[in-house]
């Protein structure tokens, strides 16, 4: 039994000399390899934050003390050491344990995350209410030098200085987020991480500036002015320092015995404290340190050659997404594009690397990235902002005030819509249509497949007004991609298959479970009517209304909770249009998703042929629906 395997909660770490927390850590790195590479998941931020994981459960104690980690993936090793080992082997799996902190799991989870740069607020509001109550312990925040590049770090930065806030922030600085990191906020650290003389001019100032004699008020103030100048010029860590944080570091990450100690340090200190800590991401797996981006979020691999394990399928929605829009900016300067942290991710790399003057990474600022396009547009360019739908919840606000109010011609390139498997709750897209589709002068929109796509991308840079298009994180269905490009018309369906009974209507990927439901349904005595609805605002309402009258009966699929999603704006148009006798069936989500495979997650919520039939007998339509019980049983 190794060491790993001993380690039952945070307390047991404590008896452990040097040379055991060594192995141990060189333990975890190989049970990390051996689980990822067979499940997928968030190998090398993990990787690189083993000695400081162990670090801070040895140096706090845990659950009193509170560790908040940003964003969330790099919890593994947490996870490991508070007593999930047995269960380390379901990571990312359907009923397994999250990816990310989970306060149902664990009492050492005190805060869920799963986006970006809310790890500090978060601290200063445990902090708070620990002052409050007059409890006694201490809270730490873990954030990534890529979660700085988000505003609302800054926010609770500055709060926690104003107050004096006693609480520690660990700033992990491995230089990337996904991709590698951008931005003034990058540069800044970098100079701290390589000045290898700014302890030693750190304590000469200090003590320089302690010499200065306090007399008479006036010369105090110049004194006072002279010694920022002196500060500013020679002191690179003062950024942090004048936001009121006590500032160690920057300190190796890799030393068991120095991070315990600084950590230690900061433990004994009054007010705020921020400790910056130099990590190497994918630290102790070759091919995870020379390409921590493809191993940020990776898929299974060989874990002796890092090689990883494709399946044949289709180009993803994503990859023709960039592949598209490469094409169009040939032809058009006009176009540009927008990231946030994810050109990778986005399908936007090719882009990066053809167009490097017309590409923006703004950094993990979602709300800045919208703005920012906004801007764009009104000087005269084709703007085109592609995020995750779970990322689009940031920039709400900018969304509705700065693009669609405006009226501007930006493009919201949605990637990620619907569930997207094994993240779970925190990154699911299945909100998006609620949020966007109640907005004015807003076009949405979504694809049945990859080759719609295409013919939608070009139709959104045409539009002159805001435009949202949403697609999923999947393979596409494999349809030709030879028709030559043309526009859509905004605001109209099709009808796909024609039929008298039932009218099922899909949006996106679900239209084709739609098709495969409807060659069922012909087999049972059914004729089912299918409409790709392909827009959602706004509604083909003369389409709708037709059918709704001659068949009366209609399901709903979408891959998106029901509240607010497409089957909601259906029965909106009808009770305006006064329609009456129209039975609805609405197949969706009824609250948060949990993480599992798309198809695991689709069947189970009843995204399925299942789910089809199932609501078509509870519309009670007449036919031989109940025959052939076993083809129904598939879901497929």
């Amino acid at each position: 039994m190794g060491l790993l395997e001993k380690i039952h909660e945070p307390n047991d770490l404590g008896s452990l000399d040097l040379a055991e927390l060594n192995t141990l850590a060189q333990e975890i790195r190989k049970h990390m390899i051996d689980v990822i590479s067979k499940n997928g998941g968030h190998l090398a931020p993990n990787l690189g934050v083993v000695e400081l994981t162990i670090a801070l459960h040895r140096v706090f104690d845990s659950p009193k003390d509170k560790i908040v980690w940003d964003v969330g993936h790099q919890t593994y090793v947490h996870k490991l050491l508070t007593g999930r080992f047995d269960r380390f082997s379901t990571i990312r799996q359907y009923h397994g344990i999250s990816g990310f902190p989970k306060r149902s799991e664990s009492v050492h989870d005190c805060f869920e995350t799963g986006h970006s740069s809310t790890s500090i607020s978060a601290a200063v509001g445990f902090a708070k209410a620990r002052d409050i109550l007059g409890e006694d312990h201490h809270v730490v925040a873990v954030i990534g030098d890529g979660a700085m590049t988000g505003g609302m770090a800054y926010e609770a930065l500055n709060h926690a200085g104003h107050n004096e806030t006693n609480i520690i922030v660990v700033l992990n600085d491995n230089e990337m987020s996904i991709s590698p990191n951008v931005g003034a906020m990058s540069s800044y650290l970098n100079r701290l991480r390589t000045d290898p003389l700014y302890d030693k001019r750190k304590e000469e100032i200090e003590e320089l500036l302690k010499r200065i004699p306090k007399i008479g008020s006036k010369v105090a103030k110049m004194v006072a002015k002279a010694k920022d100048s002196l500060k500013y010029l020679l002191v690179p860590g003062l950024l942090f320092e004048e936001l009121g944080f006590t500032y160690l570091g920057p300190i190796e990450g890799h030393d068991q015995a120095l991070l315990e100690e600084v950590l230690d340090q900061a433990k004994h200190k009054k007010g705020p404290v921020l400790v910056h800590v130099v990590t190497c991401k994918g630290k102790g797996f070759k091919p995870a340190e020379e390409n921590p981006d493809v191993f940020h979020g990776v898929a299974p691999f060989d874990p002796e050659t890092g090689k990883i394990i494709k399946k044949s399928s289709p180009p993803t929605y994503t990859a023709i997404f960039g592949d598209t829009l490469c094409r169009l900016a040939k032809d058009d300067p006009k176009i540009v594009a927008i990231s946030a942290a994810m050109p990778s991710g986005t399908g936007l790399k090719t882009f990066a690397e053809i167009f490097p003057e017309r590409f923006f990474d703004v950094g993990i600022a979602e709300q800045h990235a919208v703005t920012f396009a906004a801007g764009l547009a009104f000087g005269g360019l084709k703007p085109v902002v592609a995020i995750y739908s779970t990322f689009y919840q940031r920039a709400y606000d900018q969304v509705l005030h700065d693009v669609c109010l405006q009226n501007a011609p930006v493009v919201l390139a949605i990637d990620r819509a619907g569930v997207v498997g094994d993240d779970g709750p925190t990154h699911h897209g299945v909100f998006d249509i609620s949020f966007l589709r109640i907005i004015p002068n807003l076009v949405l929109m979504a694809p049945k497949d990859e080759d719609e796509l295409r013919h939608m991308i070009l139709t959104a840079l045409k539009y002159d007004g805001p435009v949202a298009l949403r697609y999923p994180r999947s393979a596409g269905q494999g349809v030709s991609l030879t028709e030559p490009l043309h526009e859509i018309s905004i605001g109209k369906g099709e009808v796909l298959r024609d039929g008298k009974d039932v009218t099922l209507i899909g949006i996106g990927p679900t239209v084709q479970i739609c098709l495969s439901a409807a060659q069922e349904l012909r087999h049972r005595g059914i004729e089912a009517a299918v409409i790709n609805l392909r827009f959602i605002n706004p509604l083909d309402r003369e389409l709708i209304l037709s059918y709704a009258q001659k068949t009366e009966n209609f399901v709903t699929i979408e891959d998106h909770v029901l509240k607010g999603g497409m089957g909601s704006a259906i029965l909106e148009l009808l009770e305006e249009e006064g329609i009456q006798g129209v039975n609805v069936e609405r197949l969706g989500y009824t609250g948060f998703v949990e993480q599992g495979s798309i198809s695991q997650l689709h069947m189970a919520q009843g995204l399925s042929v299942k789910g089809i039939i199932q609501a078509i007998e509870r519309l009670k339509i007449v036919g031989s629906i109940t025959q052939s019980p076993d083809r129904v049983s598939t879901g497929k």
